[in-house]
């Protein structure tokens, strides 16, 4: 699927949230290969599920087989790339969904084996963006400490500057950031220094309470003032650096999203509608069907339908879960959905072409 496909579904998207025609499958999907996780971060409790029955890469090909296209796909963990198969899952992805994008994160902790892996992953997705973006929290002992793992900063580094070294037309190397109350108030000096290191994107995320991370009774969410100065300074480093044209509708978003993160902290409600359930959604390891990883609720196993993802996303509970979605039963700031929300959005999306245009 090209983005003119993209833009042209998000009218039947918004059809779909509100009145529940065209049935359309997710434009955006997460795929959770595992729990595994060889962190201990302060922000995520992950690691502490039990990561059992995931599914191999036959059921996978069976799953993306019968779902098609999506445009895209984030491979996502614990730790993605302690699947030693995960290469034959991208290529499983790349060949039966043709998606424009396949996002994978990584602690960067296994620096002798994720750039090989990459560098694999291109060979075998040569009609795909590989994205794979690199976890900094902080610099040096600070990052280790968030991350909870002794030289993870050094074997993170390690990884990025091997990934640095890879030649590929659709390949792109970023480095993400968790905004927690371990870090907002040094995230200047983290963004002036990792920037030093030429990624190709550089990405936040605010640390929230969700499900899927265990995070539920946590305090690591920064308050609405201290983020705000953060996300203001780097609003500020956005609107005064030159971009390419692929660059800076990518920052045009991320500023429309730090400002409804803001939105989203300050009135504790659906700042804009929410499309999760209807262009977005996830699958955990175990094939269970969630329209995120907030809520984490599942709608039905996979494996009890014969892989058959459509059974399961046009199913009752799906529908129930939608209307919960739709009446704004729930509300967060969570990356990964927001950026479908906005595309949906035709007010954001507006003024994010209207930046990337001028």
């Amino acid at each position: 699927m090209d983005k003119l496909g993209v833009f042209g579904r998000i009218i039947g998207y918004k059809m779909f949230r509100s009145v529940g025609w065209p049935k359309m499958l997710p434009l955006n999907l997460t795929i959770g290969l595992t729990y595994r996780c060889n962190s201990r971060c302060k922000t995520c409790n992950v690691w502490r599920r039990e990561s059992r029955d995931e599914l191999s890469v036959g059921e996978f090909d069976e799953v993306f087989r019968k779902i098609g296209g999506a445009y895209w796909f984030t491979l996502s963990g614990g730790e993605p790339f302690l699947r030693n198969d995960i290469v034959d899952v991208c290529r499983s992805v790349h060949d039966n969904c043709k998606p424009g994008i396949i996002n994978i994160p990584t602690n960067g902790l296994l620096c002798d084996v994720i750039p090989e892996r990459v560098k694999e992953i291109l060979e075998v997705c040569p009609n795909s963006q590989i994205v794979v973006n690199v976890s900094m929290d902080g610099i040096g002992e600070q990052h280790n400490e968030i991350r909870g793992v002794k030289g993870n900063f050094e074997r993170a580094m390690k990884t990025y500057e091997a990934l640095r070294s890879l030649n590929s037309d659709n390949f792109e190397l970023g480095i993400h950031s968790v905004i927690s109350v371990f870090n907002v108030h040094e995230l200047p000096l983290i963004h002036k220094k990792l920037s030093e290191l030429n990624p190709d994107s550089y990405i936040t995320e605010i640390a929230e309470a969700r499900v899927e991370l265990n995070t539920m009774d946590m305090n690591i969410t920064p308050s609405l003032e201290d983020y705000t100065k953060a996300v203001d300074y780097l609003s500020e480093i956005i609107k005064g650096e030159k971009w390419n044209k692929t660059s800076k509708l990518t920052q045009a978003f991320r500023l429309e999203y730090y400002k409804l993160v803001k939105k989203v902290l300050r009135d504790k409600k659906q700042v804009i509608p929410c499309f999760a359930g209807f262009a977005s959604a996830q699958i955990a390891p175990d094939g269970d069907v969630w329209t995120c990883c907030i809520r984490a609720e599942p709608l039905g196993n996979l494996r009890d339908v014969d892989y058959d993802f459509r059974k399961i996303w046009f199913g009752d509970k799906a529908n129930k879960l939608r209307v919960a979605i739709k009446t704004g039963e729930c509300y967060c700031p969570l990356a990964n959905a927001s950026y479908t929300n906005m595309l949906c959005n035709l007010r954001t999306l507006t003024k994010v072409v209207l930046r990337w245009a001028s």
